[in-house]
């Protein structure tokens, strides 16, 4: 399986990858791109239904049923085996396969969210890095503008050269809000180890509003994804 395209994992959970996913995703729009989204798996499911995948859906302006975008939905807020397995399910990789093959002939491009960060067990023996590996697609790294994110950052960019993945780039994104001088500093920092593989960097949002349209350099990511 292959497509154009990229895979949006995370230094960590909760580092912001839905809101560089939607960016990303606004922002291919803007330049004509037709892009698909999907979120294989998500955890953590009310009734509201996946809040991410339902976040991108509407970035991506998509009328597709939410089920074709998130095939694989779990209650527990936790690693998507351990939630499956409180519910007496496993996840199911053949449903996460032909959602993907569906999106990828649908779409010229296939922006694709992983849970948490590259080594979170997607299914039994399979983590998400696999699946980034499965689909064929390079990753964009969102990065958490906090306490803690460069290592973070840079043992995600060493775990993803060590499987062969290819990376775009990182995107910092300030999903915590304003920084203390201390963490400010911290992130300078990263910011400089980073160099030329920082490609984004998104501010602190206020709440419903979007990431500026040049928050993305769009045209490495367009550069770096695969294809077909």
């Amino acid at each position: 399986m292959s497509a154009r395209g990229c895979f949006v994992t995370g230094s960590d959970t909760g580092a912001g990858k839905t809101v560089v996913g939607c960016a990303l995703v606004r922002a291919l729009r803007a330049r004509g791109i037709d892009v698909g989204v999907l979120k294989p798996i998500e955890t953590g499911v009310d009734e509201a239904g996946p809040h991410d995948a339902i976040a991108l859906r509407e970035a991506a302006g998509s009328v597709e049923s939410i089920g074709a975008i998130c095939p694989q939905q779990f209650a527990l807020p936790a690693a998507p085996t351990v939630a499956a397995k409180h519910e007496g399910r496993e996840v199911d990789l053949g449903v996460i396969d032909r959602a993907f093959t569906d999106c990828a002939a649908r779409h010229d491009f296939v922006l694709t969210e992983g849970a948490g960060g590259l080594l979170v067990p997607a299914a039994p023996g399979v983590t998400m890095a696999d699946l980034a590996a499965r689909f064929e697609l390079p990753l964009v790294v969102a990065a958490r503008a906090a306490l803690g994110t460069i290592n973070h950052t840079l043992l995600t960019l060493e775990a993803a050269a060590a499987r062969g993945l290819d990376v775009i780039g990182v995107v910092i994104s300030h999903v915590d809000g304003a920084l203390s001088v201390a963490d400010a500093a911290n992130l300078e920092l990263l910011r400089d180890a980073l160099g030329e593989q920082l490609i984004g960097e998104i501010p602190p949002l206020a709440p419903g509003s979007d990431a500026p349209a040049d928050a993305i350099n769009v045209d490495r990511v367009l550069a770096g994804a695969g294809r077909r």
